[in-house]
């Protein structure tokens, strides 16, 4: 499986899918074994890797930076301070982070650490929830739209469902059990303030997204970045953008991360002990385009050091109601940009194709 090749037969790479897949093994695994250079499977069209890069160096600050929001006071004196930046940053940018947020960095430190330790383990300790079916809730797999996708990504994941009904806890890998749980706890708390800052940031009511039960799913995944031996053939995570409402993202050190600005890609710098924030395709819509989901992406990791990220995405838990701009967000000015859908439609789309880009949320376009 070292073939850097992007020209095989069909029938050969649906073999090597076949064989990744039925091994388990994951790409860290993959790295285990010693490999020096990369599967086919993994290698990316020239179209992809040609605009593959880190951004350039910025020495100070500008305007296309993603900014940093201070959350401290936004319950007292400066909260409409806080919400002026976050809305603005959900326009402009759909990207901000937050510092000050009320989640202690032991709590941040250990729920780094304790996904970093399951992805650590032994195979045969991750092979056993290794799967694409989610009854339990709980999945260990290497790339969601392995199956649809062009080429896959460097990169594993741990996927734990932590609401409206938890997985089964006794499914959850014991090495971080008790950091997820608490984890999720710290992601309610925190996910109802940002929803009702960005609720009052198009002047509705705090309390509008979840009313809606915007906060009631969540779903988390542990991603795993190890050692690329050749990071310009591959990405760690494709261009695309987030399905849900809003989505908590807890990220170590290492960075990798970019969000598309106009025509340029931005890193989302790494800050100590902050969160970054982004806004989803749902809330895009709900919003009548006033708040944007952006395409975002993560560079394959050069590093010996791996990345580790943590994502919850939050979305509704009434699936079969209908969503579309809000009507309070809808004048002869500005008409719907959007049509109405139900949620499990947006969804089983979003799971039936790979990742790419914004074509998903441009289907529902009025």
């Amino acid at each position: 499986m070292g073939v850097t090749s992007t020209s095989q037969p069909a029938v050969d790479r649906a073999q090597e899918l076949k064989q990744f897949e039925e091994s388990k093994l994951g790409v860290k695994g993959l790295v285990d074994s010693g490999l020096t250079s990369l599967p086919s499977l993994f290698v990316h069209p020239p179209e992809t890797l040609s605009g593959l890069k880190p951004a350039r160096p910025r020495p100070t600050p500008t305007p296309d930076s993603i900014p940093t929001i201070d959350l401290s006071g936004c319950d007292s004196g400066r909260r409409s301070s806080v919400l002026g930046e976050a809305a603005r940053a959900a326009r402009e940018l759909g990207f901000f982070q937050v510092v000050n947020h009320g989640v202690p960095a032991e709590v941040l430190d250990r729920t780094i650490a304790a996904v970093k330790a399951f992805h650590e383990q032994p195979m045969e300790a991750k092979a056993r929830i290794y799967r694409r079916q989610t009854e339990t809730g709980v999945s260990f797999f290497s790339n969601i739209d392995l199956l649809h996708s062009k080429a896959a990504s460097w990169r594993d994941t741990l996927q734990i469902r932590l609401g409206p009904k938890l997985a089964d806890v006794e499914e959850i890998p014991e090495v971080c059990r008790h950091e997820v749980l608490e984890w999720d706890q710290q992601v309610q708390r925190l996910g109802g303030l940002l929803m009702g800052l960005l609720s009052e940031g198009l002047g509705l009511s705090t309390g509008k997204l979840q009313e809606l039960t915007c906060l009631e799913t969540r779903v988390m995944v542990g991603h795993y970045y190890p050692y690329c031996p050749q990071p310009d053939l591959t990405v760690g995570l494709t261009s695309h953008t987030d399905p849900g409402v809003i989505t908590l993202l807890l990220q170590d050190q290492v960075g990798g991360l970019q969000v598309k600005h106009g025509d340029e890609w931005v890193d989302v710098t790494p800050v100590p002990g902050a969160l970054v924030v982004n806004i989803g395709d749902i809330l895009q819509i709900m919003s009548n385009d006033e708040y944007k989901s952006v395409d975002h992406r993560v560079l394959a990791n050069p590093s010996q050091e791996p990345r580790v990220s943590i994502a919850v995405f939050c979305n509704p838990s009434n699936r079969e109601n209908e969503f579309g701009p809000f009507p309070e967000l809808v004048s002869a000015d500005k008409p719907a940009v959007f049509r109405q859908f139900t949620f499990d439609e947006y969804m089983g789309r979003f799971f039936s194709k790979e990742l790419d880009g914004k074509s998903l949320i441009n289907f529902f376009r009025a």
